[in-house]
């Protein structure tokens, strides 16, 4: 299954963000990254290349590589709507990224490795694709052995009240894919206009 397996405080360096992981690093050194960061600065970038830019963002946010991110546009282009936040929306409806809002694993990373060795089930069917869209409706837990599991359970940490699209009992350790999020509730910092942009051309 291909995924990116690169350094991930460079990605963070390149953007000035913490894209992968926490962005403990950006505050010591928000040079971009390589032997002659420091010397280079960093130019103001052309529309094409802001275009470009906002596209890897979003795909180094979700996991997620070109063939399946195209794929994701294309399907985001075919619904009714705003084809911008129906890229959003879909993203953030794949069950890896479910299962890091509610709080299951600390990461997306790491609720893909959980997705992938089969500890997710979705309406009681185990379910081990990462990219698996979730429908509004669709309860999403842990299966019964993984419950048992303390490095597992160790991880978990609750859902964000903030994310009001998706519910979450811990007690039960299952949730509810309530609905697809509106775009201002989701906290990413993508400008998806830009990425129906690139793709336009």
């Amino acid at each position: 299954m291909a995924r990116y397996n690169g350094p991930k405080t460079k990605i963070s360096r390149i953007f000035g963000e913490p894209i992968l992981g926490n962005g403990k690093w950006l505050g010591k050194n928000s040079n971009p990254p390589g032997q002659h960061g420091a010397q280079r600065k960093r130019k103001t970038l052309g529309e094409y290349a802001l275009q470009l830019r906002e596209k890897q963002k979003a795909k180094y946010t979700y996991g997620v590589l070109e063939k399946q991110f195209r794929k994701t546009f294309e399907e985001a282009a075919r619904r009714k709507g705003v084809t911008g936040e129906n890229l959003i929306k879909l993203l953030e409806a794949r069950l890896d990224n479910t299962v890091f809002r509610m709080g299951i694993a600390p990461s997306r990373p790491a609720a893909r490795q959980l997705v992938s060795h089969k500890h997710v089930t979705v309406n009681g069917e185990v379910v081990n694709v990462p990219s698996f869209q979730l429908k509004p409706g669709d309860i999403v837990a842990l299966k019964d052995k993984a419950k048992d599991n303390t490095a597992i359970t160790s991880q978990t940490r609750g859902r964000n009240p903030k994310f009001t699209w998706i519910d979450y009992n811990e007690t039960a350790q299952q949730g509810t894919f309530i609905t697809y999020p509106e775009r201002e509730a989701v906290p990413e910092n993508i400008k998806e206009q830009l990425i129906v942009e690139l793709y336009s051309k």
